[in-house]
């Protein structure tokens, strides 16, 4: 099975950019595709309990409901436990769906994918 990999770097301060890995992600799903969201730097701020239930943008729906159907769909996620201790985010703080995974996780992930995108 091919594999996708979405890093998304961008946080809840630039809403524009965090709907396409998702969608990304479940149309991957949707090709029989494996798709993984790994969130770094601020973009670990989306993944917080609360948060994406804040963000809705034009015609689109609240970005909660599009985070739960990329779940729904099989999209895995991840957040990186460094990136929590350089914000000073707790691990307790995000999603209980999303994989708290380190440096290693990611470049395995990356070596993995067949492709791998950046937001």
């Amino acid at each position: 099975m091919s594999k996708m990999l979405y890093i998304q770097t961008s946080g809840i301060e630039t809403p524009e950019r965090l709907y396409a890995p998702f969608i990304l992600g479940m149309t991957a799903r949707a090709m029989d595709v494996e798709a993984s969201i790994f969130f770094m730097i601020k973009g670990i701020t989306v993944m917080k309990k609360g948060e994406s239930e804040k963000v809705k943008i034009g015609s689109f729906p609240r970005l909660s409901e599009v985070v739960d159907l990329a779940l729904k769909a099989g999209v895995k996620i991840y957040v990186c436990e460094q990136s929590t201790q350089l914000l000073g985010i707790p691990r307790g703080d995000f999603i209980p769906e999303a994989t708290i995974a380190g440096a290693g996780t990611l470049n395995d992930l990356a070596l993995d994918a067949d492709s791998v995108i950046t937001f």
